[in-house]
């Protein structure tokens, strides 16, 4: 999925020093953002969070009734340095890249695309698509052993899950409980997605050298004894060994984990590098044709790049 900010900021983030070695209950409060006709909250990067583990940016979107409307409709726009997740609870979203990928992605089925060196890619509600589009795009910061690897996408229809009573968790990403998804990874990390009965109160394993974050997708729920809205998101620190969750309604989470992530990185527009030099060549090369890639099979143009800022931001860290 796109940033589709017309005037987007350079961000540095990364690096350990802004990590609590011990747990917090952080609050994120979400921006909304437009993707064409969906709109979404956007709750990393943020203002008081840029990373948890190596998850550099997350969006949250719908319940959205798009019946009548075309849905979504991003078009090709390129990714470097970084891998995305597309997690979906409610839709279909048909993925198109530049490495000749056409899938249509379905709920709780993991779509992964690796943009290593360069890739570009397009995202769209079918003609016709269901009713209703809720779902999660999110990005990962590839290390730098990694991140100028070869492009490539991965579709998992299946993935394996824990089960406790009350508690079904989906293992999206990364390893929880022993149980280890398919999907490839570059970094120590996890993402699980709990889907949480009515009543029930579980304590789920965690790693104490990860720090964590979780997406409230739906229901009412306390997490760490925090009351928490669809559409929130709690950033817990590190240094634990189980999570408290409670459902007060049937209910829908996103757990985001891992090692902090060492290296400090420049985020930009839907680029990710490590200097201003290496985001100007990726916006060079997006706009004369080079490197990234076509995308065959979308009716419309690319997505346009926009002007670099004048000046860059303030090195910063992982905090504001």
């Amino acid at each position: 999925m796109s940033d589709l900010d017309l005037q987007p900021g350079l961000r540095e983030c990364g690096g350990r020093a802004d990590v609590s070695g011990r747990p917090v209950r952080e609050l994120l409060n979400p921006r909304e953002a437009s993707l064409g006709a969906t709109v979404v909250r956007r709750l990393l990067p943020n203002l008081g969070r840029r990373m948890v583990g190596a998850w550099c940016f997350v969006d949250h979107f719908g319940p959205d009734d798009i019946a009548d409307e075309p849905g979504m409709q991003v078009p090709p726009h390129p990714h470097m340095g970084l891998q995305t997740v597309s997690w979906l609870h409610e839709g279909e979203v048909l993925h198109r890249d530049s490495v000749g990928s056409v899938q249509t992605l379905r709920p709780r089925q993991l779509g992964l695309m690796t943009s290593g060196r360069g890739i570009a890619h397009a995202e769209q509600s079918a003609v016709p698509h269901p009713r209703l589009l809720h779902g999660a795009q999110l990005w990962v910061a590839l290390p730098e052993a990694y991140r100028h690897t070869t492009p490539a996408f991965e579709h998992h229809a299946d993935l394996p899950v824990v089960t406790a009573p009350g508690l079904k968790a989906t293992v999206v990403l990364g390893g929880l409980d022993g149980v280890v998804s398919p999907g490839t990874t570059y970094t120590p990390l996890v993402s699980a997605d709990l889907a949480l009965a009515e009543g029930a109160n579980v304590r789920l394993p965690v790693e104490p050298d990860f720090e964590y974050a979780v997406l409230t997708m739906s229901g009412a729920t306390e997490v760490d004894g925090v009351p928490l809205d669809p559409g929130s998101m709690l950033y817990l620190g590190s240094g634990r060994s189980e999570l408290p969750l409670r459902a007060l309604s049937d209910s829908g989470l996103l757990l985001l984990g891992g090692e902090p992530f060492e290296e400090k990185i420049i985020m930009w527009w839907n680029l990710i590098g490590r200097t201003q030099e290496e985001i100007a060549q990726g916006r060079e090369a997006w706009t004369s044709g080079d490197r990234f890639g076509t995308v065959y099979g979308y009716d419309g143009s690319p997505l346009p790049a926009p002007a670099l800022p004048v000046t860059p931001l303030k090195p910063r860290g992982r905090t504001h």
